[in-house]
């Protein structure tokens, strides 16, 4: 016998005309000591009570089950789904049906909690992203006024703030550079020219095209013992450059002087090679490893922008990475130094 949690509309009916028929006819049997009008009372009253019941719950309870269904998918019924609604939802159980209700219950309750968090990261991106121009426009705007009320006159002053106002118009130029690549790379439109390449040497050329910034900080860059051996990948060489030398630039930003940055590169397998970046700097808080790839998002706000840049450096380098159809990931430990490493495709023949 069923479960009585998971009848279904029929099996119920017929349940429910059997508790019913059978104290009645039993009773009637008493009273008359005829069998035969017993069984007959039985059969009559069981098909009778059988016929009712299921007719109320087909055309009360799972009507106004089927407009909840309907409601849930919000759209015109097709005709799929009304041979859904009319041969099958009728076998489920109510129980069945809660159960369904729930699960779509749960699902919408994960959408909603996406849009507000969606709705939270858009309202802290515009602030950022007004934040990010407001800063070198007002400087600009600073420097011009102070040179327009009579500063123009003095020789040295004139070509300080001329010179910073050139630096935050570079910044503002840079930023909207970022800003129209990580848009390209978002919408999908970057277009990737893949070839073979071996990776050792594409970090040793960034390493030498940055050698002046981490000189000044006399920082050692090498190449992991053991990773020297020559490994090939199938990827945009440029794109990988432009990853490349952010994640250099980062680690030499927020590196401490005389330490060292140190590449790696895995073959994991046949198909993958690792490439990370290690340096021995300051390292991130665990509260902010699942946000650094965030547009604009900064560990330290202040200090951050002290050090330069846009902020959109790491999230172009998530979207250069994906587009690959690769991943990338961090590690890291506060005083003790960071790691940045992305996956890219072995070698094509």
């Amino acid at each position: 016998m069923p479960s009585t949690k998971n009848l279904s509309p029929r099996q119920l009916s017929a349940l429910t005309a059997g508790l019913l028929a059978l104290p009645i006819s039993i009773g009637i049997f008493i009273l008359t000591g005829n069998i035969i009008v017993g069984a007959a009372s039985l059969l009559l009253i069981f098909s009778g009570s059988y016929g009712l019941i299921l007719f109320t719950l087909e055309k009360f309870i799972y009507r106004k089950i089927k407009l909840i269904y309907k409601l849930i998918h919000q759209t015109k019924a097709t005709k799929k789904e009304e041979v859904y609604f009319k041969y099958i939802l009728p076998q489920k159980s109510i129980d069945e049906v809660r159960e369904d209700v729930e699960k779509w219950g749960e699902k919408r309750n994960e959408e909603i909690e996406l849009l507000k968090k969606n709705e939270a990261y858009r309202k802290e991106f515009l602030q950022n992203l007004a934040h990010e121009f407001k800063t070198p426009i007002f400087a600009i705007q600073g420097y011009v006024d102070t040179l327009l009320n009579g500063a123009m006159e003095d020789m040295a002053i004139r070509k300080k703030f001329l010179e910073n106002a050139a630096k935050n118009v570079d910044r503002l130029v840079n930023l909207m550079n970022d800003l129209d690549e990580i848009s390209t790379l978002e919408r999908g439109e970057q277009l990737l020219y893949k070839q073979n390449f071996i990776t050792q040497d594409l970090i040793r050329e960034i390493f030498e095209s940055l050698s002046i910034k981490t000189h000044n900080k006399n920082i050692r860059t090498t190449i992991k013992k053991g990773c020297e051996s020559p490994i090939m990948v199938f990827a945009d060489k440029e794109k990988i450059r432009m990853v490349l030398i952010n994640l250099v630039e980062n680690a030499t930003k927020y590196g401490k002087p005389n330490g060292s940055i140190v590449a790696s590169v895995y073959k994991i397998d046949e198909k993958n090679v690792l490439i990370e970046i290690s340096d021995d700097g300051i390292g991130i808080e665990e509260e902010h490893l699942g946000r650094i790839f965030e547009r604009f998002y900064r560990t330290d706000a202040a200090r951050s922008r002290d050090k330069g840049g846009t902020g959109l450096g790491l999230a172009i380098c998530k979207h250069i990475v994906e587009a690959h159809g690769q991943s990338i990931h961090v590690r890291s430990t506060p005083d003790v130094g960071t790691t940045i490493g992305f996956t890219l495709e072995s070698r094509r023949d």
